[in-house]
């Protein structure tokens, strides 16, 4: 879709959203730990692959909670810091203190931002291409962003889809409405899941906003 193209991404990440995709409980992400941790960062490590396939650099704000450990806080910006695919001082990661501290707890991040806009030069690349199909655009982003091995589509979408593609509407982009606590459709499979079935249960035609939304799984809109 025509836009501008971004010069950085900034992925947002905390300490207990990681130790719970690394299968600690609730009621225990107060407690420190470590190894829960790195098991959760394969979460990360994946946004931070996806942001990267379409030729954007990454920074990583670590969003502080009065209940993190310094051993843990130092443990996730390591992790960044050893991803060297990407560099040879990996993925830049700062704490971001901006809801306890305003504008000075987040100065460090808005630096790291700008030394990276000004040193980085971005290759932006969509997934799909405009002309591609309403079917080829969601397989394409299920099996390369959600990991996912099979699009399985309702025949109610199917039908959609076809009609949709008969009124001339099959150049918009699309948007997938699905989970926020999985990189699946299941809220269930945390961590990093790949090779599941990612089913289409409907589409909607938003031809005014200009794309098509995709229902995954059992994900209600408002």
């Amino acid at each position: 879709a025509a836009g501008i193209a971004p010069d950085a991404a900034v992925i947002v990440a905390t300490v207990r959203a990681l130790k719970m995709h690394g299968g600690v409980s609730k009621a225990d992400l107060g407690k420190s730990d470590t190894a829960a941790l790195m098991r959760g960062f394969e979460n990360l490590r994946v946004h931070i692959e996806n942001m990267r396939s379409f030729g954007i650099p990454v920074v990583v704000a670590v969003n502080r909670f009065s209940g993190d450990t310094e051993e843990e806080l130092h443990t996730l910006i390591d992790a960044c810091r050893s991803l060297t695919d990407y560099g040879k001082d990996g993925i830049p990661a700062v704490l971001c203190e901006g809801w306890a501290k305003g504008g000075e707890g987040a100065a460090e991040l808005a630096r790291a931002v700008c030394s990276l806009c000004d040193s980085v030069q971005t290759r932006f690349a969509p997934l799909y291409k405009d002309e591609d199909s309403f079917t080829e655009k969601i397989e394409k982003i299920a099996r390369t962003i959600y990991r996912a091995a099979k699009v399985e589509f309702s025949s109610l979408a199917l039908k959609k889809i076809k009609e949709y593609t008969a009124a001339g509407c099959s150049h918009l982009p699309v948007c997938i409405a699905k989970t926020q606590n999985s990189i699946s459709h299941d809220k269930n499979l945390l961590g990093a899941p790949s090779g599941y079935v990612f089913p289409v249960r409907d589409v909607l035609l938003k031809n005014g906003a200009g794309f098509l939304t995709v229902l995954a799984g059992d994900i209600m809109t408002m």
